[in-house]
Order: structure tokens, then sequence, then C-alpha cells
């Protein structure tokens, strides 16, 4: 048991992140291809708008059973409303956020452009306090147009045209087609003034993606409903970002090497569950921190990926023996 804990501590995270990330984007975005359909319940941005995909996003289907009319929602009707959220969140208790770190295709295409601009040495922005804490707010007011636009439709105060608002409006419509060779979603829909609204967002929005995403890490993520809704439920979640506060000395490492900037990841001494609303879960700030159980990713209460000293310094390239020395 000890040599399988030695083992996971010390594992290459960025090459057990890249595969995963890999697989799993080649089965939400291809899995149509191979037959596979894992439902309409998956708690990432895997589009029903591409025909192949292996799973679908929550929201469309959510938005669609929102929409109904009211008398019809509030009753034996609302049972399917119900039975979807149940697999929904049947999925994301088992992984938590780490469907942001590890599944979702925007978020792995995001970390592909920032690949790409490493190995094109341009440097990277960062985001002040400012900046940060207000950002945080866009995806709640997203996670609103998801939930409440749907419901003001069904209670007649919108008309049928803003079904799916959202989904019009999310780059996820326009982006994961392309990868199956449809462009058709770049187009803009000049029928309605709505259906212009929402579909010139949707590509102005796709390409602030592909900007953003260039410039900062983890662009999109900030402005994500979906990581709102995960952080709502995410007390209900098996897997835990725990923190010990006596053992950090505020190095700063776990923030540095965060690619949404999460503040308290470093600065929080007290909170023992460290996980945020901005978190993806990708644990690279466990794998950054070179203090012994300092940051543990759980299973309920019980460790099993950890910072140490000695998994630090294989991942890092140090000689622990040449240290002492």
């Amino acid at each position: 048991m000890r040599r399988v804990r030695e083992f996971i501590d010390g594992i290459d995270l960025r090459k057990f992140r890249f595969w995963i990330q890999l697989g799993a984007f080649v089965l939400f975005v291809y899995g149509g291809y191979l037959a596979i359909d894992l439902g309409r319940e998956i708690p990432i941005f895997s589009c029903g708008y591409n025909d192949q995909h292996g799973g679908m996003c929550y929201f469309m289907p959510l938005q669609h059973q929102l929409a109904r009319p009211w008398d019809r929602l509030f009753s034996a009707a609302s049972l399917g409303v119900l039975s979807g959220f149940f697999f929904f969140l049947l999925w994301f208790i088992i992984f938590n956020k780490a469907w942001c770190g590890y599944f979702c295709p925007l978020g792995t295409l995001q970390d592909w452009i920032t690949v790409l601009r490493k190995r094109l040495a341009i440097p990277y922005g960062r985001y002040s306090k400012v900046q940060f804490f207000a950002l945080k707010k866009v995806k709640y007011i997203f996670l609103a147009i998801v939930l409440l636009f749907p419901l003001l439709i069904g209670a007649g105060f919108l008309d049928g045209e803003w079904r799916a608002a959202f989904c019009k409006m999310c780059p996820g419509r326009v982006i994961t087609p392309m990868f199956v060779g449809d462009f058709s979603q770049w187009a803009i829909d000049f029928s309605s003034k709505t259906a212009l609204f929402l579909t010139a967002f949707g590509v102005a929005f796709t390409a602030l993606f592909f900007v953003g995403s260039f410039i900062k890490k983890r662009f999109f993520c900030f402005f994500c409903p979906m990581s709102a809704m995960h952080y709502i439920f995410s007390p209900f979640a098996l897997l835990r970002l725990k923190k010990d506060g006596a053992k950090c000395t505020k190095c700063g490492d776990c923030y540095h090497v965060c690619d949404m900037q999460i503040f308290d990841i470093a600065d929080d001494v007290k909170s023992k569950n460290i996980l945020r609303d901005d978190c993806i879960l990708c644990l690279k700030c466990v794998a950054a921190c070179p203090e012994e159980d300092a940051l543990h990713l759980d299973i309920v209460d019980m460790a099993i990926f950890r910072s140490t000293k000695g998994g630090f310094a294989k991942r890092m390239g140090i000689d622990l023996k040449e240290e002492v020395g």
C-alpha cells in the first residue's frame, strides 16, 4: 500500500492529465462515430450542435425542459426534469470540478492554445485582484440566463425564440462542430431580431474565446455557467480539495501554477476545504506544493493524491540527497 501511495504521489501530473484530456476530447467530440452515447446530462460543454458528440451538455435539454408552460412544468411532467437532474448530479458527484480540468472539450482546447502560446514564446497576462473578483461574477449572470430565461418563456414573458438562449450564445455551439468539419454555426441568423442578437453574440463570444485564451490561461472558464453550477453542488461530490493551513508556508508555488489565479489557494490558511468556484480541480497546485501533505485530493476523507517533498522533487527534477549535502 505504501508503494502504491508513493507512486501516486510522485506521478507526472502533466502527462497523466494530457492523456486523460486527449481521450475525453475524442470521446465527447467524436464518440458518435463509435456509436458511443453517454446521455444528455453530461456536466461539461459537449455540445449537442455537434452531431457526433459522445454525450451532450446538460444545459441544452435543461433549457428545453424548463421552457414548458408552467401548468405542465409543475405537473407530472416535472418528473422528466427531476430525472434529468438526477443523472446530471450522479455524473457530477463522482468527479466534482475535475470535469472542468480533465474532461471538458472547451477546457482542453484552451490548454492546447496555451501550449501554442508557449511554443511561440508569447507571455500571458495575469489579472489584478480587482479584475479577478469582477470577472468571477459573470459566470453567475450566464447561469441565470440558463435557468431563468426558459422559466420566463413558460410563464409567457418571453417568446419561444429565447428558448435555449445560452446555447446560441455559447462558444461551444460554434467550436465543437468545427472538429467534425461543420462550420455552419459560424453563420449569423437574420430571420428575426432575437435570432440575430443571439447568433451574433455567439460568433463574437467565440472570437473572444480564441483571442482571450491566447492571452490568458483558461480565459473562458471565468465566464462558464457550468462551473458556477458545479460549485453550487460541489459539497455533495466525492472528490474534494483540502488544505492543512498549519503546514502551509505561503511560498506561493500553488498560486503561480494555478491557471485560474485563485488567491485563496496560497493565502487562505484557515479553510480546510480549499475548492473555490473558479477551481477546475486540475491538481497542479497539489503537484507544485513542496510541503508534506499541505494540499491533498480526498475521496470523502481519504487522501488519494497529496503534496509531498519527494513528489515535488521528482516532478521538479531535484535530487534531495544533493540538496541535503
